[in-house]
C-alpha cells in the first residue's frame, strides 16, 4: 500500500478492517455466522447489515415450499367473471397481481395487473381480460430461494405459481416475499406509516394493527382481557397461539376476533388484520 500523503497515518475503511478481521477461513457456515457475530460485537458491522447477511444465508438454505402463500389461501379472479363483480375485491386486498383461473384453482391461465383495470375504466365496452394477462410462471415446491430470486431478476418478473409433485397449484411466491427473507418486512404505500397508532380502523368491524401493539393498549381498544404475563405484544401472544412464525395469511381466532397475518418475514409478524367474529359483530 502506497505510503498516505503529507506523512498521515492511513486509516482502515470499514471493508479492509472487516477483511481482515475475517482472514482466519471460517470451515463451515456456523464459524462464519460466529465471526460476522464477533464483528458486530466490535462494531466492524452495524445490526442491520448483520441481518441482512443473516438473511441471505438463510435465504440459500430455503425454498418455495417455506415462504409461498398456501392454495387455500391465494386471491384469485375466475377469467368468467365480470370487471364490475370483481374489482371491489381488487380494491379490498390492494394486491398488484392477480392469477387469472379458469375452471378451478389448479387450472391458472395468466396473471392479471390491477393497473390494467385502468383500461377497463377508459373503455369498458372495449375491455377483455384474456388480452390483458401476462403469461404465468410456474415453479416447483423444491425451487431454492436463491435461484428463484434470480430468476426474478433475469426475467423482469414478479410472481410465481408453486406447484406440486402433480402439477398442481400448490401457492404463490413474489419477489417481495423472497426479498423479506433477507432485509426483513418492505413497507409498501398501504403499509403504516411510523407515525401512525398501532391500530387503524379500516372497515366497521375490521381493523389493521401493528404486532408490536402492546397487549394492554389492544385490550383498552378491543375490550379484550388478553393476559400479558408471558408476552408483552399482540404479536407476541400470536406466535405462542400459532407455536411456531407464522406467513402471511395465516389465521387464527380467539374471543371473538379473526386474526389474520397481513405482514411477516422469516423472524417476525408485522402486520395482523383484526375483525370481529360475524356473530359478535
Amino acid at each position: 500500500m502506497d505510503d498516505p500523503p503529507h506523512g498521515k497515518p492511513h486509516k482502515p475503511r470499514l471493508l479492509e478492517r472487516l477483511s481482515a478481521f475475517l482472514l482466519r477461513e471460517p470451515e463451515d457456515r456456523e464459524q462464519l455466522v460466529e465471526l460476522l457475530h464477533h464483528a458486530f460485537e466490535r462494531r466492524l458491522l452495524d445490526a442491520d447489515a448483520l441481518s441482512i447477511i443473516e438473511g441471505a444465508l438463510q435465504v440459500s438454505e430455503m425454498t418455495a415450499r417455506d415462504i409461498m402463500i398456501p392454495r387455500a389461501q391465494m386471491d384469485m379472479i375466475k377469467i368468467t367473471e365480470d370487471p364490475t363483480d370483481f374489482i371491489p375485491f381488487v380494491l379490498e386486498t390492494r394486491h398488484s397481481r392477480f392469477p387469472v383461473i379458469d375452471d378451478d384453482k389448479d387450472d391458472v391461465i395468466g396473471i392479471l395487473l390491477a393497473k390494467d383495470l385502468l383500461q377497463y375504466h377508459a373503455a369498458p365496452a372495449e375491455f377483455d381480460m384474456r388480452d390483458m394477462l401476462r403469461p404465468a410462471v410456474f415453479i416447483p415446491e423444491s425451487k431454492p430461494l436463491n435461484v428463484l430470486l434470480r430468476d426474478f431478476r433475469a426475467n423482469r418478473n414478479h410472481i410465481a405459481i408453486v406447484v406440486d409433485e402433480y402439477g398442481g397449484v400448490a401457492g404463490l411466491v413474489t419477489i417481495e416475499d423472497v426479498l423479506e427473507q433477507i432485509v426483513g418486512d418492505i413497507d409498501d404505500e398501504y403499509d403504516f406509516d411510523e407515525t401512525e397508532d398501532n391500530i387503524i380502523l379500516e372497515a366497521p368491524g375490521r381493523w389493521r394493527v401493528k404486532a408490536q401493539t402492546e397487549i394492554a393498549d389492544f385490550n383498552a381498544g378491543f375490550g379484550t382481557h388478553y393476559a400479558d404475563d408471558e408476552y408483552d405484544t399482540i404479536g407476541g401472544m400470536l406466535l405462542q397461539r400459532f407455536g411456531r412464525v407464522p406467513k402471511r395469511g395465516d389465521r387464527e381466532s380467539a374471543d371473538g376476533l379473526d386474526f389474520e397475518i397481513l405482514r411477516a418475514d422469516s423472524r417476525r409478524v408485522h402486520v395482523i388484520l383484526v375483525t370481529r367474529s360475524p356473530e359478535d359483530a
